[in-house]
């Protein structure tokens, strides 16, 4: 995909307002649906207990494992199947079992299926310390990328990726809390992966908009620094479009032939890659414009004040 840099018609800068107001109403509704009806939280997040039944190779569905459970009068809240020959059922409750339950549970099934079943519990007490722990990560990592944003160019740019990546971390919310995707561990090095995958694109645009500041003679107001940010979003276009659509296609077939265990990590993958490269040309950058154009403003200003004092 290549576009023409001088004849291209292409004017993002002028759109902004619509970029703006779209992402605008995606927080709105964001907040609106955080608050409703909330998060599909997997028992990383909150206590429960994970049942993988192992079938000796043969392949078993998710109502016969449900119907062994009825027999013993549990009632799972999720059962998916995995393995090459799906041969793996595994189960979720949420809410810890307890050992007799889980004794109980592991004989049962080893006696139907001549395999013990492998059990893993997560406590409340393990279900907060690792929600807290991923908000650490992920606010370790969005600092440490306002500030070398910051070094590297300037506080405005730092200001203006630090929005695109919450940006992008709310619409993964939004879209998992819409579509009912669990949230779990994998899920939140899927966010991490993502921020890292965004802020190199924001830079590539960044690198070019201060690339192409260096190269004007003077930039005094908005109109000249509209000029500088629209030729450098449309000099990356084709970068951020061609770089995308790769890793998107390959998240895909991890999503539709990876299996179960890796299917929210790809699904957030896919998710956060369009809405990190939409964040990096047209949030970012177009916030950083607005920003720098107020700065300039505020410049021209000054001199006026102090000649009138």
């Amino acid at each position: 995909m290549n576009f023409d840099h001088d004849n291209t018609k292409i004017d993002f800068v002028k759109h902004r307002n619509k970029f703006f107001i779209f992402s605008g109403a995606m927080i709105v509704i964001g907040i609106i649906l955080l608050s409703t009806i909330g998060l599909n939280l997997g028992i990383d997040f909150r206590s429960g207990t994970t049942i993988d039944v192992l079938t000796n190779n043969a392949p078993i569905s998710s109502e016969e494992i449900s119907t062994e459970f009825a027999e013993l009068g549990y009632n799972p809240d999720d059962i998916t199947i995995a393995g090459n020959e799906n041969e793996i059922g595994r189960v979720k409750f949420i809410g810890a079992l307890s050992s007799a339950e889980t004794l109980e549970i592991q004989a049962h099934f080893e006696e139907v299926y001549g395999e013990t079943p492998t059990v893993s519990t997560v406590t409340p007490m393990v279900g907060e310390e690792l929600a807290r722990n991923a908000f650490i990560s992920v606010l370790i990592a969005a600092v440490g990328i306002i500030l070398y944003v910051t070094i590297r160019f300037e506080f405005l740019y730092g200001i203006s990726a630090i929005v695109a990546l919450f940006h992008d971390a709310l619409f993964i919310l939004i879209v998992f809390s819409i579509f009912r995707f669990e949230v779990n561990i994998p899920f939140i090095a899927a966010v991490l992966t993502i921020i890292g995958y965004s802020i190199n694109d924001t830079i590539v645009t960044f690198d070019r908009i201060r690339e192409n500041m260096g190269l004007e003679k003077k930039v005094k107001d908005f109109k000249d620094l509209a000029r500088v940010v629209n030729k450098s979003l449309v000099q990356t276009l084709a970068r951020s479009i061609n770089t995308v659509l790769t890793v998107v296609f390959a998240a895909s077939a991890l999503f539709f032939f990876g299996g179960e265990a890796i299917r929210t990590f790809s699904f957030a993958l896919v998710v956060g890659l369009i809405a990190g490269t939409y964040s990096s040309l047209f949030i970012a950058a177009q916030l950083w414009l607005v920003l720098k154009s107020k700065q300039l403003e505020k410049r021209k200003k000054r001199p006026v004040e102090q000649s009138e004092a």
